[in-house]
């Protein structure tokens, strides 16, 4: 068996062993031999000139084009198709999604939807280190890279760990270095979880993607330094613009 020059690649380009291709795959193939060519918002051949030169069907032109949209490697411009650049990479860590895209040189930014005060139930109580009935914020932002919307952050802490969010924050800036800076709360752990998903119809209009569109969902509860509960974070990542990164170690 043999494997591609690129690391990471499908191997034998993800064709089966027996040798027999699907119509679409051959015309993905060839597309993104042509997408490597054109470069980041090169634009590609309308799907009638992409039929003509493939000789298959506009149906077979469309399926290869919204696997290579799905898997981020093209994006919509207008009524054309257009190469998209590199995947956002986020890093697994107690970073701030701010300081985890300006490492790549970007431009991160945040669109608040709704901050709202309500009585804590009994589920989340734990997890932000509130009593039952005790009020809670909960915050709702539009995650922007270079003013691309690229994501939907919702984050839920106690009323007695941020009295005055709703007067003193910025909410286009990072919630973590107020917690830090102005506060003087500091992050000490978290646990993770991530799972794929499908947006809702409301979430998916909030982030400007069809709904069919995968996204990666992170859960994340944070505690500050001394082990107390601190926040509840559910964010969703389009699939298409983001890919995670993490630093292992052994574990002693």
């Amino acid at each position: 068996m043999t494997y591609q020059n690129t690391p990471g690649a499908p191997v034998n380009s993800g064709v089966p062993e027996h040798g027999r291709v699907p119509k679409y795959y051959a015309v993905k193939a060839k597309l993104a031999l042509m997408v490597d060519e054109l470069g980041e918002d090169g634009l590609l051949p309308t799907e009638r000139d992409l039929a003509v030169r493939y000789e298959v069907s506009r149906e077979t032109v469309r399926q290869a084009l919204r696997e290579l949209l799905l898997e981020g490697r093209l994006r919509r411009r207008g009524r054309g198709t257009v190469v998209a650049g590199p995947k956002l990479e986020q890093p697994l860590s107690l970073a701030s999604y701010t300081e985890g895209v300006r490492r790549q040189g970007r431009r991160p930014g945040r669109s608040l939807i709704s901050l709202d005060r309500f009585p804590c139930p009994e589920a989340l109580a734990p997890e932000v280190g509130a009593e039952r009935g005790e009020p809670v914020w909960h915050m709702e932002r539009v995650l922007l890279a270079d003013d691309e919307r690229v994501g939907l952050e919702s984050t839920y802490v106690s009323e007695a760990r941020a009295p005055r969010l709703d007067t003193e924050f910025d909410p286009d800036s990072s919630f973590y270095a107020y917690l830090h800076d102005r506060l003087g709360i500091s992050f000490g752990d978290a646990d993770e979880r991530i799972e794929t998903v499908l947006a809702t119809p409301r979430e998916a209009l909030l982030i400007g993607t069809p709904p069919a569109l995968p996204m990666l969902l992170l859960h994340r509860v944070s505690r500050d330094t001394s082990g107390r509960p601190l926040e509840r974070v559910r964010t969703l990542y389009r699939g298409d613009r983001f890919s995670f990164t993490a630093h292992l170690g052994e574990q002693g």
